[in-house]
């Protein structure tokens, strides 16, 4: 009775634990979450990440579960790239994940390991045990795994360049390198650049998703695209390097000449801009930096003071040309909306400078994404923020209805007040939920403040009851609104839920076509470029396979054509005098028409010549025999001559 109790025991533990196993699995499905089926091959796997990637990166989809979705796709892709786990999760429903970088370090005790798994790489040899010991202290707070890789370093990627090196045990070209290294690394991170080390004998799978198939390398990425370091390990080139990587069209070169035209672009872009005053013939590295990291706020010029021709512009902005001076300028460009001015301009102090200054006084709602980041969600009572939203129409910005309000949002700047503007005929359903149902505000500005209380649309809030006209009785009204809404929110009581606003500077059709087509493309040459050459090895075959076949059979084909015509060549010493004069007359009468290519031979058959025109014909052509005597040979041989010269063009006699 024991016995059968214990038997049922494990019976049930097993049940259980093959249950939970079960329910683990169903967690994450990565062949669900990728939405590939189980017989899915690895560039099947890498497309459906990449489109899956590119739609839920957190930084272009702002749905509240962006993050955990990207995360769940980055983990699925994790186990799907990888054949062991793969094959893991296909017969046990688990990725076996418990082989990670900190197991790598410890001791492995007896379990069994292939020779190329010690073998990687040209210069790894054998991990030795005490292996551990030669690396750099100093690369491991730099260390990247493939998730952190994935998850953390391609998305920043879009925000700040990386420079990574490749390295692996040794590799003594790696230890030639590392003073040089750890020079640019200690500037590079304090300008703002992002730094990696990859060991390639612990995460190889990182090294070989990287490109990189040998020790040293080191490589850059931005905006999620990886560039190769090809030059010698100096600092001054891989100062360079990094500085190649960032687009050259962030910062513009601004003078006397064209920086009315540069201030005045806030119109057209809804954004403020930079100007950074210097004595250096060139940007410097730093403010690009912080032109690529906020490059989705602020436009950025530089002005080379030592220039003749920028006298002008610091004279309007009583620039000191012997300092670093930045200038940021909203709406208004004949003064600038703030100032710092520093002999050495730090990378927080600019940082600081310019996110204070990320939006206009005024800023227009052009997106969904804009009126998230201007008018934030209601979170708790002292978080509170207020959006005092002007609806106009377009080209009515010179009038006086904007500037009043502009005005107005200058003189009564708050922390929890933000003023907005939304062009009406352009967002016409968020515009008539916010106006009355009256024909009183047709074709007339309006201004509503609201507060918005979910991510769904939801807001509350009140319109003024008449036009906004921008007179002082209008300021008074609103400004009377405001002070009563510190003291009593209940002050909004309308209730209602806004559409998302449409995208005003999304590309058309045809722009969005050429950018994912020039996207595709690209990605197909980082594929090829950045495989491995075992995984190009069947491409290649076929390549050369098809160009061997085809080449092949030309010269094939070429040499029997010749050796053929070599064996159909009658002899030419057999020339009867009557046929010379004969083939001398026609050639005479018809040298002005010009032979075409097929032609039909007119030859005497013999002994010799009957092998090679009737035995051994060919295929396509065709020989007709004449049959002659003596007598008639003459006159019906002229005769058969004008007939084939009527069909071909041109007479040949043989005989």
């Amino acid at each position: 009775m024991g016995v059968r109790t214990l038997s049922l025991s494990w019976q049930f533990l097993i049940v259980l634990v093959l249950s939970l196993q079960i329910l683990s699995a169903l967690d994450l499905d990565p062949y669900r979450v990728l939405r590939v089926s189980r017989a899915a091959s690895q560039a099947d796997i890498k497309k459906a990440y990449k489109k899956l990637a590119r739609e839920w990166h957190p930084d272009k989809n702002k749905d509240p579960g962006a993050e955990d979705k990207f995360i769940q796709i980055s983990k699925a892709y994790e186990i799907l790239s990888n054949e062991e786990k793969r094959s893991n999760f296909d017969r046990y429903g688990d990725a076996g994940e418990n082989t990670g970088y900190h197991q790598a370090q410890q001791p492995q005790g007896h379990h069994f390991h292939h020779f190329h798994d010690s073998f990687y790489f040209d210069e790894s040899f054998f991990h030795f045990p005490f292996h551990s010991e030669r690396r750099d202290s100093s690369d491991e707070k730099y260390l990247l795994h493939f998730s952190h890789y994935v998850n953390e370093v391609v998305p920043d990627s879009f925000r700040k360049p990386y420079l990574i090196k490749i390295t692996s045990d040794w590799c003594f070209s790696c230890i030639h390198i590392e003073p040089v290294w750890k020079e640019v690394v200690q500037e590079l991170e304090g300008l703002g650049v992002g730094i990696g080390v990859v060991h390639a004998g612990y995460e190889r799978r990182l090294a070989h998703h990287l490109g990189a198939h040998s020790t040293p390398s080191i490589l850059g990425i931005i905006n999620g695209k990886i560039s190769f370091f090809h030059n010698a390990v100096v600092r001054e080139n891989l100062r360079q390097f990094v500085e190649s990587l960032i687009p050259g069209n962030l910062v513009e070169k601004v003078t006397d000449k064209n920086y009315v035209r540069f201030l005045s672009g806030w119109q057209q872009e809804n954004k403020p801009h930079v100007l950074l005053f210097d004595h250096m013939p060139l940007a410097p590295l730093l403010y690009k930096l912080i032109a690529f990291a906020y490059k989705d706020y602020l436009s950025f010029g530089y002005v080379y003071v030592g220039l003749r021709g920028t006298q002008e512009m610091t004279s309007q902005y009583n620039v000191n040309i012997y300092t670093p001076t930045m200038l940021v300028f909203k709406e208004h460009i004949d003064k600038p909306a703030d100032v710092i001015q520093a002999r050495g301009l730090k990378k927080q102090t600019i940082e600081d400078f310019v996110s204070q200054n990320k939006y206009l006084l005024a800023a227009r709602l052009t997106s969904q994404k804009m009126f998230h980041e201007l008018c934030p969600v209601k979170r708790s009572h002292r978080q509170r923020k207020y959006c005092v939203l002007l609806l106009i129409r377009e080209g009515t910005k010179s009038n006086p209805d904007f500037e009043a309000f502009l005005s107005f949002a200058l003189a009564n700047s708050q922390d929890t007040v933000r003023f907005v503007h939304v062009y009406s005929n352009r967002q016409q359903e968020f515009a008539n939920t916010l106006l009355p149902s009256s024909e009183t505000f047709q074709g007339k500005s309006a201004v509503s403040i609201l507060e918005r209380r979910n991510t769904a649309g939801k807001v509350v809030y009140k319109t003024l009851e008449n036009p906004w006209t921008g007179s002082e009785k209008d300021k008074f009204i609103l400004l009377g609104y405001l002070d009563q809404l510190r003291r009593d929110p209940a002050l909004l009581s309308s209730e209602a839920i806004l559409l998302d606003l449409v995208d005003e500077l999304a590309p058309v059709f045809f722009l969005r076509w050429i950018y994912s087509t020039s996207e595709y493309f690209s990605d197909f040459w980082d594929s090829v470029l950045h495989n491995n050459w075992r995984e190009m090895m069947p491409l290649l075959s076929l390549i050369f396979s098809a160009l061997f076949i085809l080449f092949g059979t030309v010269i094939v084909q070429a040499f029997s054509d010749s050796s053929e015509d070599q064996e159909s060549r009658p002899p030419e010493k057999e020339v009867s005098e009557k046929t010379e004069k004969t083939e001398t007359c026609f050639s005479k009468e018809n040298s002005s028409r010009i032979p075409k290519k097929g032609f039909v031979e007119v030859t005497e058959l013999t002994d010799v010549t009957y092998m090679s025109n009737l035995v051994r014909l060919r295929p396509g052509h065709m020989n007709v025999v004449l049959i002659l005597s003596n007598s008639t040979k003459t006159s019906l041989l002229q005769k058969f001559a004008f007939e084939v010269y009527t069909f071909t063009g041109r007479i040949i006699y043989r005989r």
